[in-house]
Parts: C-alpha cells; sequence; structure tokens
C-alpha cells in the first residue's frame, strides 16, 4: 500500500483490523515517515515499489499520488500484480482539457509549493480532508509538505491505461464522492480499463479512513482477486 504525507504506517492505520487475515506493508515513500529525504515523483517511486514490494505476488492499494505511483509500478510488473485498487488518484492529464478539472486540480498541482502549513491549507481545503491541520505541524507532516514542494506534478503522468487494460489482474477505482474532479478522473480510469467502480464516502479524500466501510469494500474485492 502507499499513500500519504505521514508515511505508510500513519496512513493506513484504519486498514489494521485487515491483518488478522492479510500481510499489511505500507511502505514510507521518499520524503515520507522514515525514508531518505526526497522530492515527490512518481516515476522514482514507481521504480522502488517495482522493485521492493513486487518481487513477490501482491495486491496492491494506493491513495491519492501513490495511488498513481500504484498504477505505475504495476504496469511495469503486472505479472506479480494480484490486484490493483487506486483511491482518488489526481491523475488530472487522463482529461486534459476537462475545465473542471483544470479549474481545481490542476491549477493546485501544478502551481508553485512553497510554506509547508500553506501546503496543507490549500491542500486540505482543495482535497476535502475533514482533519484539522495540528498546530504546530508535526515533523512528519513538515516532512510530507517538503516533498510536495517542487514534486513532478501528477497531471504529468502518463498513464499506462492500456496495459492496465490488458493485464490479467482485476482492478478497483475507489472515491471519496466529495468532489467532481476526482469523480471525473475515476470514471475515465475506470471506463479506459474496465476496471470496477465504487464510492465510500464519509471521509472525503481520506475514503481509507472510514475504516469498516472501506475494509469491507477493499476486502471484498481482494477476496475476488485471490
Amino acid at each position: 500500500m502507499s499513500g500519504q504525507e505521514s508515511g505508510g504506517r500513519e496512513a493506513w492505520r484504519a486498514q489494521r483490523p485487515l491483518t488478522k487475515r492479510w500481510t499489511l506493508l505500507a511502505p514510507d515513500r521518499l520524503g515520507h515517515g522514515r525514508s531518505p529525504d526526497g522530492v515527490q515523483d512518481f516515476e522514482v517511486d514507481a521504480e522502488l515499489i517495482a522493485e521492493q514490494v513486487l518481487d513477490e505476488p501482491a495486491h496492491l492499494v494506493g491513495l491519492s499520488y501513490g495511488a498513481i505511483v500504484a498504477m505505475v509500478a504495476a504496469a511495469r510488473r503486472p505479472e506479480m500484480v494480484r490486484s490493483l485498487t487506486v483511491v482518488e488518484p489526481p491523475a488530472a492529464g487522463v482529461v486534459r482539457g476537462n475545465e473542471v478539472v483544470d479549474a481545481e486540480l490542476r491549477s493546485f498541482f501544478d502551481g508553485p509549493l512553497e510554506d509547508p502549513r500553506e501546503v496543507f491549507e490549500t491542500f486540505f481545503q482543495l482535497a476535502g480532508v475533514p482533519l484539522p491541520i495540528p498546530d504546530p505541524v508535526p515533523e512528519t507532516l513538515r516532512r510530507g509538505a517538503r516533498a510536495l514542494v517542487g514534486m513532478r506534478p501528477p497531471g504529468d503522468v502518463e498513464l499506462p491505461l492500456d496495459v492496465l487494460a490488458s493485464a490479467e489482474f482485476p482492478m478497483l477505482v475507489l472515491t471519496g464522492d466529495h468532489r467532481r474532479e476526482y469523480e471525473i478522473i475515476a470514471d475515465e480510469i475506470a471506463n479506459r480499463t474496465g476496471a470496477r467502480r465504487d464510492v465510500v464516502a464519509g471521509m472525503g479524500h481520506l475514503a481509507p479512513d472510514t475504516g469498516e466501510p472501506f475494509n469491507v469494500r477493499l476486502e471484498t474485492f481482494l477476496d475476488h482477486g485471490e
């Protein structure tokens, strides 16, 4: 699983009940958690996931920028993917020219990001994250914000949708039903890959934080993949 700015362990804490049946590996991407400092780059992250996680068959789950990483990694080693679940990928490039998406997501992700607190204030509002920003901002989150500064914009990714469409593993695209932009992107990805499409509402962008509703939907899908 690949997740948010605080590191994998924190991002997927609500999925710990699933460890009764599944092995949960939640890596910290560069610049997050306990990983070395680095700027977000989906190509670099995907290569690391492909090499270090997909060295054996696995169910791959990604949230937000991590969902883009998961798709790129899965396309590099499809034979090692049992299933692929992506949650709210901000892959604005798949619907480039869509006025709704361009006006919101691309204006944020493609714009300059400098101050860590400003990053979170803007992102939380845009993404619909229903959580307060801690004051002071803890170092784990500040590191995550710094990884966003100068990041490779997610709208730049050329998603390998043709590879994912022809892959043998099942794919699920989830959203939190809170912003039209994410629904448009998710619909396009599902339509072009043949992926299943579902919604888990209640926590905005952070659909996994709904806990049981997300876990039940995910586990049902994983069981099908098995």
